[in-house]
Order: C-alpha cells, then structure tokens, then sequence
C-alpha cells in the first residue's frame, strides 16, 4: 500500500502518518522525491484504516502497492507536456515530430546524407545508433565516440536535433554533451541505475518500451526518470513479442489513446521496430497518427546501400517522402500537422 502526501505536505505531516501507521501494527517506509512525498506501507495482510488515512488533509491518495504514476500522472483538463527536441522543435505539441534516421551510424558520408534526405522530408530529429545493442555480442556494435561526432556534425549540417541511445550509466554525460535526447532503449527499460542516471541529467529521454514488459512497467520506467528532476521523458511504443511470427513484433498501438487518458507524457510510435517490415511502416504510421500519437520514430538508409542492422525494416528517402505525404491526411483528421 503508498500512501501519496500532498504536494505541499511537510515532514511533520509525514510524521503524523507514519505514527498512525504504525498504531496500527505495520511499517511505514518514507519515500521522498521530488516530486512528491510517500509513505510505503509493509505489512498489510489484514485490517488497514485506509478511509481515516485518505481523512487526513495532507494525504491526497492511498493507493495499491502495484504503484501510482506521481510525476506525469493525468487528471481531467490536463495537457500533454511539451519537450523539447533540440532548439528549434518539440514534442507534445499540435505539430507532430518526425524523428528519422539510420539504425546504426555506419559512416560520415552515410549520416549526413541520410540527415539531408531527414530534414528535406520534413523530419525535426535524426536518430542514429553510436552504440548498438545487439543479440550476438560479434555483431556491430556502433563506432562510439566518433559516432557521436558525426551526429554532432549532422546537426551542425542540418539543424536536426539529435537522438541517439545510451547504454551504460558510465555513458551517460559523454551521450550527453553530444546528444540532443538520450534514448533509453527496450532492452534497457527494467535498467533502473540506467533510468536513475540519465533523469539526473537535463537532456530529455527518450524511453522506448520493453519488448516484453507491460504497460505498467512501461510507465513506472518513465517515473525513475522523472523523480530524478527530469520531466521530460519522450515515451515510445515500438512493438512487443507476442506468438506472431510474420511481423518482427506485434505493435499495440492500443497503448497510444491509453497513455493520453492517464499519463501527461508526450508518446511516439516506432512502426520499424513495431513490424519489422518496410512495406507495413507506412500504414502503421498512419494508424498511429490516427490513434493519438504525438510523432514517429521512422528508419531510413540510402538507396544504394544496405543498412548493416535491421536493413529490412528501414526505407529510403524516397519511400520517407511517400510517407510524410500520406501521413498528411491522418494527421487533419486528428487536428495535427505534419
């Protein structure tokens, strides 16, 4: 059981709780953060004086121990939070992001091509992969360091802001000083240290679901960022294993009108990870458009190459300029922008 303070309660406040948990015969743990105060209450097999608890001015809600959203939770009349991507757009906004890019930076010839193509479609964001995670610890792993540089340099070309993953917390301020958002990746999601560490920095996070976590978990994840100090948290949904063997996973896009019922936080679709498939990415993301999402997270490589992770998934700048053309009337239809 969590027992949710009032955002203006005081420690004497918390105080007078614990006392009277704890007159009752069970443990209570004080949680602070800041966004707000908790008490956690261990013990609770039996009798719990929950109504006298909630009676208490200071306390706003006694929930299940399953845990509350505190930072990004959504009441009636409350707008989606707006973050920033770089100086020049957001996200969250009547405008949707187009976030684009390469899975893994292969060269400086290939970002910055890609970048153009990107910024010409009408993309705000490139996304590229420094450092890869992969299944099989021989794969390409990304050229790290360098490959931050020539994100930078594709920036500096294109004005696109800059996201890119980070997978250590030891990485965290070298991702940071080159990167416009930290991505946190899904098979990082349950990472806590890693959550904890990039919402201590200011850069916004992007956080991509666990291919097999819950939506739950999806969102608790985003909290360990968010009660580090850093509200802006990016969600987004790329897909989860399921028994369907045609498509790489199974996009829930269902997740996507949920999230804006519960959650402030702004929530994107990653339709190349979310099927696998280059031919589907286009009316997954006009599906996700259609259902609320706040933007997309789209793979491109160039034409005349193929990309070194994830070639099947990814399309070339002129199936990109396809897609944004066709977004455009799903994007009317939910009274957005391209």
């Amino acid at each position: 059981m969590i027992i949710v303070m009032n955002a203006d309660s005081t420690q004497v406040d918390v105080d007078r709780v614990l006392h009277r948990v704890e007159q009752q015969g069970l443990i209570g743990l004080p949680i602070d953060h800041e966004a707000r105060r908790v008490v956690e209450v261990q013990g609770v097999n039996g009798k719990f004086d929950r109504v006298g608890l909630e009676a208490d001015p200071m306390v706003d809600q006694v929930v299940d121990s399953a845990g509350p959203m505190l930072a990004a939770d959504r009441k009636p009349g409350d707008a989606t939070f707006e973050v920033p991507l770089g100086e020049h757009a957001t996200i969250g906004a009547q405008k949707l992001a187009i976030i684009a890019g390469p899975c893994c930076v292969e060269s400086k010839t290939q970002l910055l091509e890609i970048a153009a193509a990107a910024k010409e479609a009408g993309a705000v964001a490139l996304r590229g992969g420094a450092f890869k995670p992969r299944t099989s610890p021989y794969s390409f792993q990304g050229h790290g360091e360098q490959g931050l540089e020539w994100l930078a340099l594709a920036r500096e070309k294109t004005g696109l802001a800059i996201v890119t993953e980070v997978m250590r917390c030891e990485h965290v301020d070298l991702v940071a000083r080159y990167a416009d958002v930290l991505q946190i990746g899904s098979r990082n999601m349950h990472h806590t240290h890693l959550l904890a560490a990039a919402g201590a920095q200011s850069k916004p996070v992007l956080l991509k679901r666990g291919w097999s976590a819950t939506l739950d978990e999806f969102l608790q994840a985003a909290e360990y960022v968010m009660l580090e100090g850093n509200r802006n948290v990016i969600l987004c949904e790329r897909g989860i294993r399921t028994h369907e063997t045609y498509v790489r996973n199974t996009l829930a896009l269902s997740v996507v009108p949920h999230v804006k019922q519960v959650s402030r936080l702004p929530i994107i679709v990653d339709p190349s990870h979310g099927t696998g498939r280059a031919d589907l990415v286009s009316p997954m993301s006009n599906a996700a458009i259609a259902c609320g999402a706040d933007g997309l997270l789209v793979e491109i490589q160039r034409s005349d190459t193929r990309a070194w992770t994830d070639a099947a998934q990814s399309l070339d700048p002129a199936e990109f300029n396809t897609l944004i053309a066709a977004l455009r009337p799903f994007a009317a239809a939910a009274k957005r922008t391209v």
